[in-house]
């Protein structure tokens, strides 16, 4: 089933009230925001990264849950993608025709919820089971994340919102059912992949 929905009349004045501010903001600050919004993804990728390096230090529970984190990820990003097809709500910038920072997706590029957001939130997940010390962070640069999308003009704000909730909540319960992959970094530790699972 396809929904078509029509996101404007959700939030639509607050996605132009943020449009118009971005337009008088200062241009070192959307650039900022511009490139934080398409390029952050890669934090997220160092912030797993991180997390599984001072994870094999910390015992093989914590150890599965760092390695089971970007395929976790992976999954809530599917999800969302899925979402996204059977809602097929058009880009705001499409559907309002506003002046925006970044270009405008193309017809077809739906809109609900954001994968940068889905992404973002299952990332801050993953990294508050995986390591506590760095979920403070995570947690911050996601909510920045899903705000940038709107700031740049390709989200609206419920898009942002939803993308982060679709990412933690799939995120959630994978990350809890990661510990069980314990026995199994264990059996690795003994192994040439030591290397990979502790380190000891």
């Amino acid at each position: 089933m396809q929904l078509a929905f029509g996101g404007s009349s959700v939030d639509g004045g607050v996605y132009t009230w943020v449009t118009h501010l971005a337009q008088h903001s200062p241009g070192w600050f959307d650039s900022a925001v511009s490139f934080f919004s398409t390029y952050g993804l890669a934090l997220f990728a160092a912030l797993l990264l991180a997390a599984w390096w001072r994870a094999r230090a910390a015992g093989p529970a914590q150890t599965a849950i760092a390695l089971a984190a970007p395929l976790v990820v992976v999954v809530a990003f599917l999800a969302d993608d899925a979402f996204k097809s059977v809602v097929r709500e058009q880009r705001p910038c499409q559907t309002l025709h506003t002046v925006t920072i970044e270009a405008c997706p193309s017809l077809g590029d739906w809109s609900f919820p954001s994968n940068h957001a889905a992404i973002a939130g299952a990332v801050a997940v993953a990294v508050f089971f995986a390591d506590r010390r760095l979920a403070a962070f995570a947690g911050a640069a996601a909510v920045l994340m899903a705000l940038s999308r709107v700031w740049v003009g390709v989200h609206y704000p419920h898009d942002a919102l939803t993308g982060l909730v679709v990412g933690a909540a799939v995120a959630w319960p994978l990350m809890v059912a990661a510990r069980r992959g314990a026995p199994l970094v264990e059996r690795l530790a003994d192994t040439r992949l030591r290397p990979l699972v502790t380190a000891r």
